[in-house]
């Protein structure tokens, strides 16, 4: 049997937890809070994230990484991106040598600038075939209740990216998808969540569908200009984890980055909108990261230094939008 150790006992490493134990592994998740590690040991309820999901009565879980990682096939790793340094690094000399690393986190490390797949093959010491990216359109709260739903397991290794496809596939509601773009699948999810911030703002501020789409959209091509400039396939963001994401989401109450730029945009200063909310928005720490490794490729960001400004620089809302709709025209093609 496929042994699976499952890193963070927020919504989506919870609910990937469950996707794995539902899908016939055996699998543990690790949480660094003895109280709710050992509710979700004992009830099998997530209090904190999952309120009245019954998760797989399979499913283990322990504050003990070493009990988690013994034997396993899959170390899947969801904690906050800007977090997963110090914690793989307190890890490392558990996971199994032959291990898949797979990453949940749609971030790029503050100060470095890297992907999570990077951090994951610098930190650990292993080749990027052992590493793996599962990116799309996945609201935790929406899965959870068994709707469809459908992702992207990336990896440069297309065997591996098939063992982790079958091991997460669970028929007839949720059903992965395999690419060999990791570069392409990452900044989709890790940008859309610094677009999702945009919209929020805008939402907030009482803006209608019009201004809705034309962020996603010309956030779509912010998003595709950095993956062209970093190598990525120009298909991928056409995919599930280019677009797909991208509007989940922009446009579902469930996002957290949409519900914290709508915050924003509707007055809340950003310690009052950190205090509301529960779980990380990865984009307000990444939409630096993003900008700062755009500005290193010169790849022009419009939104994104906007969203950076609102969030960081004590720019107003209708100090951004000004500034992006008194921008010189261009025009308008695929990708640009």
């Amino acid at each position: 049997m496929t042994k699976a150790a499952v890193f963070g006992t927020g919504s989506w490493g919870t609910t990937f937890a469950m996707i794995l134990a539902e899908a016939g592994n055996e699998t543990t998740l690790w949480g660094r809070r003895p109280e709710l590690v050992e509710a979700i040991d004992r009830t099998h309820i997530n209090l904190d994230y999952l309120p009245g999901v019954t998760l797989p009565a399979s499913l283990r879980a322990t504050t003990d990484p070493a009990e988690a990682l013994d034997g396993a096939d899959f170390v899947v790793l969801a904690v906050p991106s800007q977090t997963l340094r110090a914690n793989l690094a307190a890890w490392r000399a558990h996971i199994p040598p032959d291990a898949v690393l797979v990453s949940l986190m749609k971030g790029v490390e503050l100060g470095t600038t890297k992907r999570m797949s990077e951090v994951i093959r610098e930190v650990a010491g292993v080749p990027e075939e052992r590493v793996a990216v599962v990116s799309g359109p996945n609201l935790a709260k929406e899965i959870v209740q068994r709707q469809p739903a459908a992702t992207v397991v990336a990896c440069s290794d297309e065997s591996v990216a098939a063992r982790l496809q079958s091991a997460c596939h669970l028929p007839p509601w949720f059903r992965p998808y395999t690419n060999t773009d990791v570069v392409g699948v990452e900044l989709g999810g890790a940008v859309k969540n610094v677009i999702a911030l945009a919209v929020g703002v805008a939402v907030g501020m009482g803006m209608g569908d019009n201004v809705a789409a034309m962020l996603m959209t010309r956030g779509l091509a912010e998003i595709s200009r950095l993956g062209a400039a970093l190598g990525a396939d120009p298909h991928t963001f056409a995919g599930l984890a280019g677009m797909g994401d991208l509007v989940a989401t922009c446009t579902s109450p469930l996002s957290r980055n949409r519900t914290f730029g709508e915050r924003l945009g509707r007055g809340m200063t950003l310690e009052e909108v950190v205090a509301a909310t529960k779980q990380t928005a990865e984009g307000v720490k990444s939409c630096e990261s993003v900008l700062e490794l755009a500005r290193k490729h010169d790849v022009e960001m419009p939104i994104t230094e906007v969203v950076v400004g609102v969030v960081h620089d004590g720019m107003s809302p209708s100090e951004a939008g000004m500034l992006l709709m008194s921008r010189s025209p261009k025009p308008e093609r695929y990708g640009v």
